[in-house]
C-alpha cells in the first residue's frame, strides 16, 4: 500500500538550493549525501539530486504543495523575504476551489502552493 509520495528534484548548486529552501521557504535540513540532499517542512519531505549541467530555463519539474491554513500569511512572508513570485503566479482564488500562488526555485522547478477554500 502506498503511504507517501516524496518528490525528487534536481539541484545545480547545493548551497543555493539549501539557502533557498531553508532560509526562504522554511524547510529543515535532514541529510546530505554529497550528490543527494533530504529536506523537510512539517509533514513534507523533498529529496534533491545533483545535476550540475541542468539548465533551469529548460526545467519541466514542478510540484504542488498543499497548505492547510493561512496561505495569505505564507505568501506575504515570502514576499517580505523577497522570494520572486512567478510572473503568472500571484496569489489568487482558482475555479477549482483553491487559493494558489507559484514560485520558481533556483533550479527552475515550479513550486505551486495551494490551500482549499
Amino acid at each position: 500500500m502506498i503511504t507517501t509520495v516524496i518528490p525528487k528534484l534536481p539541484f545545480i548548486d547545493k548551497q543555493k538550493t539549501l539557502n533557498f529552501y531553508i532560509n526562504q521557504l522554511g524547510f529543515s535540513f535532514l541529510s546530505d549525501y554529497g550528490d543527494y540532499l533530504l529536506l523537510s517542512c512539517d509533514n513534507v519531505e523533498i529529496h534533491f539530486f545533483s545535476y550540475p549541467t541542468f539548465l533551469p530555463e529548460k526545467s519541466d519539474f514542478m510540484i504542488y504543495l498543499r497548505i492547510n491554513s493561512e496561505i495569505e500569511k505564507y505568501y506575504q512572508k515570502l514576499q517580505d523575504l523577497e522570494v520572486k513570485i512567478h510572473p503568472n503566479g500571484a496569489l489568487e482564488t482558482k475555479p477549482w476551489n483553491q487559493k494558489e500562488f507559484a514560485i520558481i526555485d533556483p533550479n527552475g522547478t515550479l513550486l505551486t502552493f495551494g490551500q482549499t477554500i
